[in-house]
């Protein structure tokens, strides 16, 4: 389990250099924890692999916490966009299969990664790890699209959020190894269709 993280927010890039020192950590952390899990990542090492300073690495990064948390939140981003346009004859809650499936077999790859992140992402506090937020946030806007809804009601943001933890929670039991794929893929198959049903007036 990483470190509680401290009470402040790591420094935000505003140059085009410190955006690109700031995918580096990224980069080097990312690989680190694939190849030897969250327990045995060193900050100092993650500084000296990404040829950045101790001191530049706390900077945007307080913690372990924030590290991961921020990686979970950029790779969120990433499926974003990279979601393929929609099929004319799919049905939404296929589409939003299909978009958490695809998610959940690019974090397999790296099972080690993915547990880092998510064991991070679930120690941080909204208060000082603002990219909790842009996992929420990501995540909510990227099914939003699959689903082809334009102008959500707070229906519609509440029963994606009870899908995005059902979710993590079939993610989690993939990792652990509790559940096969076709499982896997059978659960989260049928929460689309009971959280996504067609709306009615109640949306």
């Amino acid at each position: 389990m990483p470190r509680i993280a401290e009470a402040r927010a790591g420094a935000e890039p505003s140059s085009p250099r410190q955006r690109a020192r700031r995918q580096s950590i990224l980069k080097v952390a990312a690989d680190l924890a694939a190849e030897t899990g969250l327990e045995r990542v060193q900050m100092h090492e993650v500084a000296r692999s990404a040829g950045v300073a101790i001191g530049t690495l706390y900077r945007y990064f307080p913690s372990k916490t924030h590290l991961f948390t921020a990686l979970m939140a950029d790779q969120i981003e990433d499926f974003g966009a990279r979601l393929p346009d929609r099929a004319a004859d799919a049905s939404p809650e296929d589409v939003v299969f299909e978009a958490l499936g695809s998610a959940t077999r690019k974090l397999l790859r790296r099972p080690a990664l993915a547990i880092a992140m998510i064991q991070s992402a679930n120690a941080a506090r909204a208060s000082t790890v603002p990219d909790l937020a842009r996992i929420d946030t990501g995540f909510l806007d990227l099914l939003l699209r699959a689903w082809g809804v334009e102008q959500p009601t707070e229906h519609h943001i509440t029963r994606l959020r009870l899908l995005i933890l059902l979710w993590y929670g079939v993610l989690q039991a993939r990792l652990n190894e509790r559940l096969t794929p076709q499982e896997a893929d059978a659960d989260l198959r049928m929460a689309c269709r009971l959280l996504l049903a067609p709306a009615t007036d109640t949306d």
